[in-house]
């Protein structure tokens, strides 16, 4: 069983695993092409995994083995033995950000102990996050013109000064609208519900909530950082029609369960590491200079509790 201290020092060796991760695909901003800027992270973090003295699976990766030949669920990583670590990654999340050059672009990393992460079929979920001040009052099923104001008592807030971060997509106009009605304000984003989620935690950040549905694989990232930061996440699976045999092979037929962030994150031996490719909420991209790369990262544990934000400048 991972303790701790193994927790941190592993945390403090993941942030170079997401750094090379970064500073590969950042090559690749405003390019048009996400699959090489994807292709360029995934490579980065697997050799750069592969020298670190630990022993990892890959519990969520880049997908089953005959769909990607690295990173793929099931894959051992790391050039040590015991004890085994669940790895989940997103070598680059937001790959259209990166290849379209926009915004909220990380490379991410959450561990825990052999056992502890859910392993989340890539699909989608319904899901509402806040931070610490109001985690004991969420609920998923509440209409937001009755969970808002809670949340926004819990904050010692008004309604109208709550910023609900959502997806800008064709399937959350209806919740748009109910988030408007009941008078806060909306943020949409294109693309990043990890970084979002995150931000409702962030007492600098103007999102307090994280409503709709996003995918399954993130949620499971966004739990291991807020449970590092106090928050909660709950959500629901809500997958499209083609992925019902996926989730079928993996035994996930209970689409009506609601999963906690202990559910989707178990124990306290939790790890968060991430890298900005692109400004966003959470981090600023990478910076190329004359004789030097600039990068910057967070690294989060959840025992003990703490937040290390690094700044670090790769010389040539």
């Amino acid at each position: 069983m991972a303790d701790g201290s193994k927790s941190l020092n592993l945390a403090l060796e993941f942030v170079r695993v997401t750094e090379d991760a970064a500073i590969a695909s950042s090559g690749w901003i405003g390019k048009g092409d996400g699959k090489a800027a994807d292709k360029a992270a995934v490579d980065a973090m697997r050799s750069r995994f592969n020298q670190i003295n630990f022993s990892g699976e890959i519990v969520i990766g880049e997908g089953a083995k005959d769909e990607a030949p690295e990173l793929y669920n099931g894959e051992r990583v790391g050039a040590g033995k015991e004890p085994l670590f669940d790895i989940a990654v997103d070598p680059l999340e937001c790959t259209a950000s990166v290849a379209f050059g926009r915004p909220n672009a990380i490379s991410v990393i959450a561990t825990g102990p052999s056992g502890s992460l859910y392993r989340a079929v890539d699909s989608y979920m319904e899901k509402i996050a806040v931070g610490p001040a109001a985690k004991h009052i969420l609920d998923l099923d509440a209409p937001a013109k009755d969970i808002i104001p809670k949340i926004a008592k819990a904050l010692g807030k008004k309604v109208e000064e709550i910023t609900v971060a959502i997806l800008d997509r064709p399937r959350h106009e209806k919740l748009i609208q109910e988030v408007r009605a009941a008078g806060a304000r909306v943020q949409l984003f294109m693309d990043g519900d990890v970084a979002m989620a995150i931000s409702t935690c962030l007492p600098e950040s103007p999102v307090d909530i994280l409503m709709g549905v996003g995918g399954s694989t993130e949620a499971v990232l966004a739990a291991a950082a807020l449970k590092c930061l106090g928050g909660e996440i709950l959500c629901r699976w809500q997958p499209k029609p083609e992925h019902l045999p996926r989730l079928h092979q993996a035994n996930i037929t209970d689409f009506s369960k609601i999963f906690s962030t202990e559910d989707l994150v178990k124990g306290q031996d939790i790890t968060f590491t991430a890298t900005g490719v692109i400004d966003g909420p959470l981090l600023q991209g990478v910076v190329f200079e004359q004789e030097k790369i600039i990068t910057h990262s967070v690294i989060m544990t959840a025992n003990p509790r703490t937040i290390r934000f690094l700044k670090t400048k790769h010389l040539h």
